[in-house]
C-alpha cells in the first residue's frame, strides 16, 4: 500500500478525490488532507506519506512552494500537481523540482488514478534501485568512497592533521566550515537477524544520504550509519538533526523486519570537538542494547531518564497510557469502558463490578509504581461502599470512574521531575485548549512547548507511544462524540466545532477511527 496526501482549497475537489477513488483496491491509502500548504507542510511532516498531490494555486503557501520544501526534507515522496489550463506554463516549470507528474483540471478519478499508479510504479522502481546490495558495495569499495571515509574516521577518532583538514576538505568536495557541529549514529538491526534485509535497508539509507541537508555521512562497518551534521545556530542545528533522524527512522521502517536507533552527539563548535560529539553518540548508542522498537534519543534524553519517575515498569498497557493523560484521555477510558458495559445491559451490574474492581487495582498498580500506597492515600476507593455505589446506574459509574482516574493524575503530576513530563503535559493541555482550532497543527503545539517541531515529534511520539497528529486526531473525535452524547448539534456544526474545515473530511476520519459514521454513531445512543 502507497499511503497518498491531498492538498487543495477547494473543498470540493478534496471531497471529490477522497471519496471517488476506490483506494484499498487500487493499493494505497488515504493518508490525510489539508487546505493550505502552511498546514499542509507540517501534517506531511508526521505523515510521510508516499505520494503527495497538491493544487498549484493556494493562499499562504502554494503548490510549488509547498513542493520545493517538500523535496528538500523529505526526498522520498513523490508529488503531483493539480493545475488549471491557464497554469500550464506554470506547472511545467515544476518539473525542474522534482514534480512526478502534473494534471489538468478538471480531471476525472481515472486520471488521479493513473497518475498515482504511475508515481507508485516510480517508487517501486526507485526501491529496487536504491536496494541494490551490489550496488551499495561497489560504491562503498570506490577509490574515492574510501579516502572519503578514511578521512572523516580520521576526523572523528581525533586523529586527523587539523592544519590540514579544510584542504583535505577542498580535495574531497566536502564543505565542514560552520558555527556549531553534532554527530549521530544510526544502528540498522534486522529483528531476524536477516543480514540481507539489514544490507537492503542499509542500502536505501546510503541512496537518500547524499540528499539530506548541511550533513555528510558514511557507513562505519555494515549497519552503523554516521552523520556529520553543521548549522550557522543551535537551532538550525538541531532541526535538521531531528530531521533526519525521524527520516531514518522512517526509511528504516519500509523493512518490516528492520528497525534502528539513533544516538544524537553533543553539539560542539569546532572541528576538533567533532571526536566529543561522536564518543557521546556511541556512549549513547552502547546504553541501547536491546530496542525493540525504532528510538532517536540524546544525551538530554538520557539525563531526564535519569531523573525522572515516569520511567515506569512496563507492566500494563493502562499504566503506559496513564503515563501522560491528560482530561481528554481520561474522557476517553470512560467512554471505551462504557462501551463494554453497554453491550451488555443485561447484566449492567456484574460488568460494570469487574471493569471498576479492574481499573481501582490498574491505578493501584501505578501509584505502586510512582512510591505511593493507595491504601494510605485514598482508602475509600477500596471500600465496598465505593463499588456498590458505583453500580446504581451508568451516571453513578462514569463518576466513580473519572474520580478514579482524576486521583491517578493528581497523584502522578505530584510526583513528576524530568523535562519531557513537563513538555508533554503542556503540550496536551494545549491541544485540550485549542484543538477547535483548524490551524493547530505540530508547528503551533510545538511553538507553545519552545521545542522545535522536529524534536517535539520525536519526544512526543516516543513518549506518547503515539505521534503528535494522531493525538490530536483522537482528541478531535473525542469531543465530537461528547458534543452527539450532550446536544442536539448538526453533524457539520460538530465538525467545525472540534477543529476540522470540512464536514465531509470529519466524516470519513470519524469513520476511519471509530468504524461508523457520525449518523451511525448518533444512532446507537437513542
Amino acid at each position: 500500500m502507497y499511503s497518498v496526501f491531498i492538498v487543495d482549497d477547494e473543498p470540493i475537489v478534496l471531497d471529490g478525490i477522497r471519496s471517488r477513488i476506490d483506494w484499498e483496491a487500487n493499493g494505497f491509502t488515504f493518508a490525510g488532507e489539508a487546505g493550505d500548504g502552511e498546514i499542509a507542510l507540517s501534517m506531511i511532516h508526521e505523515i510521510k506519506p508516499d505520494i503527495l498531490i497538491t493544487d498549484i494555486k493556494m493562499p499562504f503557501m502554494d503548490g510549488l512552494q509547498l513542493a520545493q520544501e517538500v523535496k528538500r526534507t523529505q526526498p522520498w515522496i513523490k508529488i503531483i500537481i493539480l493545475s488549471g489550463h491557464d497554469e500550464f506554463d506554470y506547472a511545467k516549470k515544476a518539473i525542474s523540482i522534482g514534480i512526478q507528474d502534473y494534471i489538468l483540471k478538471p480531471f476525472t478519478p481515472e486520471e488521479i488514478t493513473a497518475g498515482l499508479k504511475k508515481a507508485a510504479g516510480e517508487i517501486d522502481r526507485e526501491r529496487r534501485q536504491f536496494s541494490d546490495i551490489t550496488k551499495m558495495k561497489e560504491e562503498l569499495k570506490s577509490k574515492e568512497a574510501l579516502i572519503k571515509k578514511e578521512f572523516l574516521n580520521n576526523l572523528l577518532h581525533g586523529s586527523a592533521d587539523m592544519n590540514t583538514v579544510m584542504e583535505k576538505c577542498q580535495e574531497l568536495g566536502i564543505n565542514l566550515l560552520s558555527r556549531w557541529y553534532k554527530v549521530i549514529i544510526s544502528r540498522i538491526d534486522s529483528k531476524s537477524g536477516s543480514q540481507q534485509n539489514q544490507q537492503q535497508t542499509c542500502s536505501l539509507l546510503n541512496s537518500y544520504s547524499a540528499s539530506w541537508e548541511q550533513a555528510v555521512s558514511f557507513f562505519h562497518h555494515s549497519n552503523l550509519l554516521v552523520c556529520i551534521f553543521k548549522g550557522s545556530t543551535q537551532e538550525e542545528l538541531d532541526e535538521n538533526v531531528y530531521r533526519t533522524a525521524e527520516t531514518i527512522s522512517h526509511i528504516t521502517s519500509k523493512n518490516e523486519d528492520c528497525m534502528c536507533v539513533t544516538a544524537i552527539g553533543i553539539t560542539v563548535e569546532h572541528l576538533f570537538e567533532l571526536k566529543d560529539s561522536y564518543e557521546d553518540a556511541k556512549k549513547i548508542l552502547a546504553a541501547q542494547p536491546h530496542e525493540k522498537e525504532n528510538r532517536i534519543i540524546s544525551s538530554e534524553d538520557l539525563k531526564s531518564e535519569n531523573s525522572q519517575i515516569l520511567e515506569l515498569k512496563e507492566t500494563d498497557p493502562f499504566i503506559d497510557r496513564l503515563k501522560y493523560a491528560g482530561k481528554n484521555d481520561i474522557n476517553a477510558i470512560i467512554e471505551e469502558s462504557m462501551t463494554l458495559v453497554r453491550k451488555n445491559p443485561g447484566q449492567f451490574k456484574v460488568f460494570a463490578s469487574y471493569l471498576l474492581v479492574d481499573l481501582i487495582f490498574e491505578v493501584s498498580k501505578l501509584i505502586e509504581n510512582l512510591g505511593g500506597d493507595i491504601k494510605q492515600l485514598k482508602p475509600e476507593l477500596l471500600q465496598r461502599s465505593f463499588i456498590d455505589e458505583a453500580v446504581l446506574n451508568e451516571k453513578n459509574l462514569t463518576d466513580h470512574i473519572e474520580t478514579l482516574l482524576n486521583f491517578a493524575l493528581e497523584y502522578r503530576n505530584s510526583r513528576i521531575t524530568g523535562k519531557y513530563a513537563d513538555v508533554i503535559f503542556k503540550a496536551k493541555k494545549y491541544i485540550e485548549e485549542n484543538y477547535a482550532d483548524q490551524n493547530t497543527t505540530l508547528t503551533t503545539v510545538a511553538q507553545a512547548v519552545a521545542m522545535s517541531p522536529n524534536h517535539f515529534s520525536t519526544i512526543f511520539s516516543q513518549e506518547c507511544k503515539s505521534t503528535f497528529i494522531e493525538y490530536l486526531t483522537n482528541v478531535r473525535i473525542e469531543n465530537a462524540k461528547k458534543l452527539m452524547r450532550e446536544t442536539d448539534m448538526k453533524g457539520y456544526d460538530i465538525a467545525y466545532e472540534c477543529g476540522f474545515s470540512d464536514p465531509h473530511y470529519f466524516s470519513y476520519i470519524f469513520k476511519k477511527n471509530t468504524g461508523l459514521t457520525p449518523r451511525e454513531y448518533k444512532a446507537t445512543l437513542s
